[in-house]
Protein backbone atom coordinates (compact mmCIF):
# COMPACT_ATOMS: atom_id res chain seq x y z
CA UNK A 1 0.00 0.00 0.00
CA UNK A 2 1.56 3.92 -1.06
CA UNK A 3 1.86 5.19 2.17
CA UNK A 4 2.09 9.17 1.51
CA UNK A 5 3.96 11.77 4.00
CA UNK A 6 2.87 15.01 4.04
CA UNK A 7 4.02 17.76 5.96
CA UNK A 8 2.06 20.46 7.00
CA UNK A 9 2.70 23.86 8.58
CA UNK A 10 -0.83 25.10 10.64
CA UNK A 11 -1.61 28.75 10.86
CA UNK A 12 -1.55 29.70 14.39
CA UNK A 13 -1.86 32.90 16.55
CA UNK A 14 0.35 32.01 19.47
CA UNK A 15 -0.72 32.45 23.18
CA UNK A 16 2.57 31.07 24.29
CA UNK A 17 3.99 34.23 26.85
CA UNK A 18 7.13 34.40 24.76
CA UNK A 19 5.87 35.26 21.23
CA UNK A 20 1.78 36.06 22.43
CA UNK A 21 0.09 37.31 19.30
CA UNK A 22 2.86 36.59 16.78
CA UNK A 23 1.13 34.71 13.52
CA UNK A 24 3.24 31.65 14.41
CA UNK A 25 2.99 27.60 11.71
CA UNK A 26 2.77 24.37 13.59
CA UNK A 27 4.16 21.47 12.25
CA UNK A 28 2.14 18.58 11.45
CA UNK A 29 2.96 15.11 9.20
CA UNK A 30 0.58 13.55 7.97
CA UNK A 31 0.96 10.00 7.10
CA UNK A 32 -2.08 8.00 5.22
CA UNK A 33 -2.71 5.32 2.57
CA UNK A 34 -3.42 7.01 -0.22
CA UNK A 35 -5.42 4.18 -2.15
CA UNK A 36 -7.80 3.47 1.15
CA UNK A 37 -11.21 3.72 -0.40
CA UNK A 38 -14.04 5.52 1.70
CA UNK A 39 -13.82 8.19 4.37
CA UNK A 40 -10.59 9.60 6.04
CA UNK A 41 -10.55 8.36 9.18
CA UNK A 42 -8.28 10.74 11.35
CA UNK A 43 -5.98 10.19 14.16
CA UNK A 44 -4.13 12.66 16.08
CA UNK A 45 -0.83 12.09 18.28
CA UNK A 46 0.47 14.18 20.80
CA UNK A 47 4.00 13.84 22.17
CA UNK A 48 5.06 14.34 25.43
CA UNK A 49 7.52 16.58 27.56
CA UNK A 50 11.07 15.55 25.77
CA UNK A 51 10.26 13.72 22.75
CA UNK A 52 9.34 15.75 19.74
CA UNK A 53 6.80 13.98 17.79
CA UNK A 54 8.38 12.66 14.75
CA UNK A 55 11.16 10.31 16.99
CA UNK A 56 8.45 9.25 19.02
CA UNK A 57 5.75 8.22 16.66
CA UNK A 58 7.31 7.81 13.17
CA UNK A 59 10.48 6.44 14.01
CA UNK A 60 12.22 5.32 10.66
CA UNK A 61 14.09 2.50 11.76
CA UNK A 62 12.45 -1.17 11.56
CA UNK A 63 9.10 -1.67 12.51
CA UNK A 64 9.36 0.95 15.21
CA UNK A 65 7.13 3.56 13.56
CA UNK A 66 3.99 3.49 14.73
CA UNK A 67 2.59 6.22 12.78
CA UNK A 68 3.04 4.07 9.84
CA UNK A 69 1.77 0.99 11.23
CA UNK A 70 -1.63 2.72 11.82
CA UNK A 71 -1.09 4.59 7.94
CA UNK A 72 -0.94 0.89 6.84
CA UNK A 73 -4.20 -0.10 9.15
CA UNK A 74 -5.71 2.55 6.99
CA UNK A 75 -6.51 5.38 9.45
CA UNK A 76 -5.03 8.94 8.20
CA UNK A 77 -2.57 9.89 10.87
CA UNK A 78 -1.58 13.36 11.89
CA UNK A 79 1.20 14.15 14.41
CA UNK A 80 1.64 17.63 15.68
CA UNK A 81 4.60 19.60 17.94
CA UNK A 82 3.71 21.93 20.31
CA UNK A 83 5.69 25.32 20.72
CA UNK A 84 8.92 24.68 22.21
CA UNK A 85 9.32 21.13 20.88
CA UNK A 86 10.29 19.31 17.72
CA UNK A 87 9.46 21.06 14.37
CA UNK A 88 7.36 24.04 15.35
CA UNK A 89 8.80 27.30 16.67
CA UNK A 90 11.17 27.25 19.81
CA UNK A 91 10.98 31.08 21.23
CA UNK A 92 13.55 31.94 23.09
CA UNK A 93 15.10 28.50 22.58
CA UNK A 94 18.16 29.54 20.27
CA UNK A 95 19.60 31.72 22.68
CA UNK A 96 21.85 29.57 24.99
CA UNK A 97 21.71 32.24 27.82
CA UNK A 98 18.20 31.30 28.58
CA UNK A 99 19.14 27.57 29.44
CA UNK A 100 18.67 26.16 33.06
CA UNK A 101 21.85 27.94 34.72
CA UNK A 102 22.88 24.79 36.38
CA UNK A 103 22.96 22.96 33.18
CA UNK A 104 24.84 25.85 31.32
CA UNK A 105 28.26 24.18 32.17
CA UNK A 106 26.77 21.69 29.96
CA UNK A 107 26.99 23.70 26.05
CA UNK A 108 30.73 24.32 26.79
CA UNK A 109 33.14 24.44 24.82
CA UNK A 110 29.68 24.83 22.28
CA UNK A 111 28.11 27.33 20.99
CA UNK A 112 31.23 28.78 20.15
CA UNK A 113 32.11 31.92 22.54
CA UNK A 114 28.94 31.08 24.90
CA UNK A 115 29.92 31.91 28.46
CA UNK A 116 27.51 30.91 31.40
CA UNK A 117 25.63 33.82 32.71
CA UNK A 118 22.20 35.19 33.82
CA UNK A 119 18.98 33.97 31.92
CA UNK A 120 17.43 37.16 28.79
CA UNK A 121 14.16 35.58 30.13
CA UNK A 122 13.82 34.27 33.27
CA UNK A 123 10.08 32.53 32.98
CA UNK A 124 8.78 28.92 31.85
CA UNK A 125 7.99 28.86 28.66
CA UNK A 126 4.93 27.41 27.43
CA UNK A 127 1.73 26.76 29.79
CA UNK A 128 -1.68 24.49 29.93
CA UNK A 129 -3.39 27.48 28.26
CA UNK A 130 -1.14 27.76 25.38
CA UNK A 131 -1.10 24.12 24.79
CA UNK A 132 -4.73 23.72 24.69
CA UNK A 133 -4.76 25.78 21.87
CA UNK A 134 -2.43 24.80 19.72
CA UNK A 135 -4.25 21.47 20.40
CA UNK A 136 -7.79 23.16 19.04
CA UNK A 137 -5.97 24.52 15.77
CA UNK A 138 -4.90 21.66 14.65
CA UNK A 139 -7.85 19.42 15.59
CA UNK A 140 -9.94 22.15 13.29
CA UNK A 141 -7.11 21.47 10.51
CA UNK A 142 -7.63 18.06 10.63
CA UNK A 143 -11.75 18.04 10.90
CA UNK A 144 -11.62 20.48 7.91
CA UNK A 145 -9.28 18.19 6.11
CA UNK A 146 -10.79 15.07 6.44
CA UNK A 147 -14.27 16.59 6.54
CA UNK A 148 -14.81 15.01 9.90
CA UNK A 149 -16.89 16.17 12.98
CA UNK A 150 -14.59 14.06 15.17
CA UNK A 151 -11.20 12.93 16.10
CA UNK A 152 -9.54 10.41 17.48
CA UNK A 153 -6.52 10.89 20.57
CA UNK A 154 -3.07 9.77 21.05
CA UNK A 155 -1.09 10.91 23.33
CA UNK A 156 2.07 9.77 25.02
CA UNK A 157 3.58 10.53 28.42
CA UNK A 158 2.70 14.40 29.42
CA UNK A 159 0.37 14.64 26.64
CA UNK A 160 -2.43 13.80 28.69
CA UNK A 161 -1.58 16.85 30.54
CA UNK A 162 -3.03 18.66 27.12
CA UNK A 163 -5.36 15.84 25.32
CA UNK A 164 -7.03 14.85 28.99
CA UNK A 165 -8.81 18.23 29.65
CA UNK A 166 -8.71 19.12 26.41
CA UNK A 167 -11.29 16.00 25.64
CA UNK A 168 -13.16 17.03 29.08
CA UNK A 169 -14.51 20.29 27.20
CA UNK A 170 -14.95 19.21 23.82
CA UNK A 171 -16.26 15.59 23.70
CA UNK A 172 -18.18 16.93 20.08
CA UNK A 173 -14.40 16.66 18.83
CA UNK A 174 -12.82 13.73 20.43
CA UNK A 175 -13.66 10.21 19.08
CA UNK A 176 -11.56 8.28 21.70
CA UNK A 177 -8.55 8.72 24.16
CA UNK A 178 -5.49 6.80 23.77
CA UNK A 179 -3.40 7.46 26.07
CA UNK A 180 0.14 5.31 26.43
CA UNK A 181 2.34 6.21 29.96
CA UNK A 182 0.22 8.97 31.21
CA UNK A 183 1.57 11.54 33.91
CA UNK A 184 -1.47 12.28 35.96
CA UNK A 185 -1.36 13.75 39.85
CA UNK A 186 -4.66 13.31 41.26
CA UNK A 187 -4.40 16.09 43.47
CA UNK A 188 -2.68 18.69 41.19
CA UNK A 189 -4.07 21.75 41.38
CA UNK A 190 -6.89 23.31 39.35
CA UNK A 191 -6.45 26.91 38.84
CA UNK A 192 -3.82 28.64 36.91
CA UNK A 193 -1.46 30.31 38.81
CA UNK A 194 -2.12 34.41 39.61
CA UNK A 195 0.58 35.63 37.38
CA UNK A 196 1.61 34.33 33.75
CA UNK A 197 4.60 33.60 32.87
CA UNK A 198 5.35 31.96 35.99
CA UNK A 199 9.12 32.45 37.00
CA UNK A 200 11.71 30.22 35.76
CA UNK A 201 13.67 29.57 32.72
CA UNK A 202 12.57 28.38 29.10
CA UNK A 203 14.12 25.18 28.42
CA UNK A 204 16.27 22.57 30.41
CA UNK A 205 18.69 20.09 28.08
CA UNK A 206 18.96 16.50 28.12
CA UNK A 207 22.31 14.33 26.67
CA UNK A 208 22.61 11.09 25.42
CA UNK A 209 23.95 9.42 28.00
CA UNK A 210 21.84 10.66 30.50
CA UNK A 211 18.84 9.57 28.00
CA UNK A 212 20.61 6.15 27.77
CA UNK A 213 21.17 5.33 31.70
CA UNK A 214 17.36 6.85 32.68
CA UNK A 215 15.89 4.52 30.26
CA UNK A 216 18.35 1.51 31.12
CA UNK A 217 17.15 2.05 34.62
CA UNK A 218 13.59 1.24 33.68
CA UNK A 219 14.72 -2.02 31.25
CA UNK A 220 15.59 -4.81 32.98
CA UNK A 221 14.20 -7.71 30.63
CA UNK A 222 16.53 -9.33 28.16
CA UNK A 223 15.60 -8.42 24.78
CA UNK A 224 13.55 -4.85 25.95
CA UNK A 225 15.70 -2.79 24.46
CA UNK A 226 17.28 -4.53 21.20
CA UNK A 227 21.24 -3.51 19.91
CA UNK A 228 21.28 -0.39 18.05
CA UNK A 229 18.02 1.20 19.29
CA UNK A 230 19.71 3.71 21.64
CA UNK A 231 21.41 5.29 18.72
CA UNK A 232 18.60 5.18 16.75
CA UNK A 233 16.62 7.39 19.18
CA UNK A 234 18.73 9.89 19.71
CA UNK A 235 19.55 10.43 16.39
CA UNK A 236 15.98 10.94 15.65
CA UNK A 237 15.49 13.32 18.63
CA UNK A 238 18.80 15.13 17.52
CA UNK A 239 17.57 15.22 13.59
CA UNK A 240 14.02 17.47 15.04
CA UNK A 241 16.50 19.97 16.85
CA UNK A 242 18.73 21.44 14.04
CA UNK A 243 20.05 24.05 17.55
CA UNK A 244 20.20 21.76 20.17
CA UNK A 245 22.09 18.96 17.99
CA UNK A 246 24.98 21.56 17.76
CA UNK A 247 25.21 22.12 21.23
CA UNK A 248 27.24 20.33 24.60
CA UNK A 249 28.79 16.83 24.22
CA UNK A 250 29.40 15.49 20.64
CA UNK A 251 25.82 13.88 20.35
CA UNK A 252 24.46 17.02 20.94
CA UNK A 253 21.95 18.11 23.30
CA UNK A 254 17.62 17.60 23.49
CA UNK A 255 16.33 21.20 24.20
CA UNK A 256 13.53 20.58 26.94
CA UNK A 257 10.65 23.29 26.90
CA UNK A 258 9.41 24.22 30.42
CA UNK A 259 5.71 24.43 31.21
CA UNK A 260 3.53 25.74 33.53
CA UNK A 261 0.49 23.18 34.21
CA UNK A 262 -2.46 23.49 36.04
CA UNK A 263 -6.14 21.19 35.39
CA UNK A 264 -5.30 17.72 35.04
CA UNK A 265 -5.75 15.64 38.11
CA UNK A 266 -8.81 13.39 39.77
CA UNK A 267 -11.37 16.43 39.21
CA UNK A 268 -11.04 17.06 35.76
CA UNK A 269 -10.88 13.05 34.96
CA UNK A 270 -14.22 12.55 36.68
CA UNK A 271 -16.08 16.43 35.39
CA UNK A 272 -19.56 15.30 33.66
CA UNK A 273 -18.52 11.99 33.08
CA UNK A 274 -17.28 12.66 29.51
CA UNK A 275 -14.06 10.56 29.81
CA UNK A 276 -15.73 7.09 29.74
CA UNK A 277 -18.75 8.61 28.33
CA UNK A 278 -18.65 10.55 25.32
CA UNK A 279 -15.27 10.34 25.22
CA UNK A 280 -13.92 6.54 25.83
CA UNK A 281 -10.86 5.91 26.92
CA UNK A 282 -7.73 3.56 27.11
CA UNK A 283 -4.90 3.55 29.32
CA UNK A 284 -1.75 1.56 28.98
CA UNK A 285 1.60 1.68 31.03
CA UNK A 286 4.80 -0.27 31.17
CA UNK A 287 5.48 -2.33 34.47
CA UNK A 288 8.84 -1.17 35.08
CA UNK A 289 8.02 2.60 34.22
CA UNK A 290 9.13 4.68 36.85
CA UNK A 291 7.96 7.78 36.07
CA UNK A 292 4.37 7.44 35.85
CA UNK A 293 3.79 5.85 39.04
CA UNK A 294 5.73 7.97 41.99
CA UNK A 295 7.21 5.34 44.57
CA UNK A 296 7.33 6.44 47.36
CA UNK A 297 4.71 9.17 46.71
CA UNK A 298 5.99 12.59 46.68
CA UNK A 299 4.62 14.60 49.46
CA UNK A 300 4.33 17.73 46.53
CA UNK A 301 1.07 16.77 45.40
CA UNK A 302 2.01 18.18 41.74
CA UNK A 303 4.84 15.88 41.57
CA UNK A 304 2.83 12.85 42.89
CA UNK A 305 1.72 10.61 39.71
CA UNK A 306 -0.19 7.45 39.51
CA UNK A 307 -1.92 5.71 36.33
CA UNK A 308 -4.32 3.77 38.51
CA UNK A 309 -5.35 6.75 40.40
CA UNK A 310 -6.39 8.01 36.57
CA UNK A 311 -8.30 4.78 35.72
CA UNK A 312 -10.23 5.16 39.13
CA UNK A 313 -10.66 8.88 38.43
CA UNK A 314 -12.45 8.17 34.88
CA UNK A 315 -16.00 8.15 36.09
CA UNK A 316 -17.92 7.01 33.21
CA UNK A 317 -18.36 3.07 32.34
CA UNK A 318 -16.79 2.97 28.83
CA UNK A 319 -12.40 2.48 30.74
CA UNK A 320 -10.07 -0.03 29.99
CA UNK A 321 -6.59 0.04 31.51
CA UNK A 322 -3.70 -2.28 30.11
CA UNK A 323 -0.28 -3.01 31.94
CA UNK A 324 2.39 -4.22 29.84
CA UNK A 325 5.10 -6.58 30.60
CA UNK A 326 9.08 -5.71 30.36
CA UNK A 327 8.05 -1.90 29.27
CA UNK A 328 8.94 1.12 30.71
CA UNK A 329 8.35 5.11 29.73
CA UNK A 330 9.92 4.03 26.21
CA UNK A 331 8.22 1.73 25.39
CA UNK A 332 7.71 3.08 22.07
CA UNK A 333 11.02 2.25 21.50
CA UNK A 334 11.23 -1.47 23.14
CA UNK A 335 10.18 -5.09 22.60
CA UNK A 336 6.69 -4.41 23.64
CA UNK A 337 6.43 -1.70 20.31
CA UNK A 338 5.00 -3.68 18.07
CA UNK A 339 2.00 -4.73 20.88
CA UNK A 340 1.47 -1.39 21.56
CA UNK A 341 0.73 -0.88 17.62
CA UNK A 342 -1.43 -3.64 17.39
CA UNK A 343 -3.44 -2.47 20.52
CA UNK A 344 -3.88 0.59 19.77
CA UNK A 345 -5.10 -0.72 16.01
CA UNK A 346 -7.90 -2.99 17.80
CA UNK A 347 -8.84 0.00 20.00
CA UNK A 348 -9.66 2.55 17.20
CA UNK A 349 -11.77 -0.08 15.06
CA UNK A 350 -13.53 -1.79 17.83
CA UNK A 351 -13.17 0.78 21.31
CA UNK A 352 -12.68 -2.62 23.24
CA UNK A 353 -9.72 -4.82 24.58
CA UNK A 354 -10.44 -8.57 24.65
CA UNK A 355 -14.02 -7.77 24.17
CA UNK A 356 -14.61 -5.79 26.76
CA UNK A 357 -15.29 -2.10 27.41
CA UNK A 358 -14.22 -1.45 30.65
CA UNK A 359 -11.57 -3.40 32.84
CA UNK A 360 -7.80 -3.48 33.69
CA UNK A 361 -5.72 -6.20 32.10
CA UNK A 362 -2.36 -7.32 31.78
CA UNK A 363 -0.50 -7.93 28.43
CA UNK A 364 2.63 -10.33 28.35
CA UNK A 365 5.31 -9.69 25.63
CA UNK A 366 3.62 -12.11 23.14
CA UNK A 367 0.63 -9.48 23.09
CA UNK A 368 -1.66 -12.22 25.20
CA UNK A 369 -4.23 -10.25 27.50
CA UNK A 370 -5.35 -11.72 30.64
CA UNK A 371 -7.70 -9.37 33.24
CA UNK A 372 -6.87 -8.69 36.54
CA UNK A 373 -9.49 -10.19 38.90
Amino acid sequence: MPIITTDHEVPHISTVPANKDDAVKLFVRERRDTSAAGPRTPVLMLHGRSVPALAGFDLAYKSYSWAEALAKAGYDVFMMDLQGSGRSPRPKMDDPRNVNPSQQPLLTPRPEGFTPGPLNYPFQLTDSNSNRDELNTVVEFVREECGVQKVAFIGWSAAAFTMGPYAVENPTKVSSLFLLAPIFPPLATSDAPAALPRQGFPMSVGGKTGFDTGWASEAPCDGQREPGIVDAAWAAIMENDPIGSTWGPPEGLNRIRTFARWGWNETTAARGGVLGGAVPVLIAYGEYDRQVNTSPPNPDRELNFSVPALYEAVAGPHKLMVKLACAGHSLVWEMQHKNVHNLSKHWLKHLKVDGKTQGIFDMDTEGNLSPVP
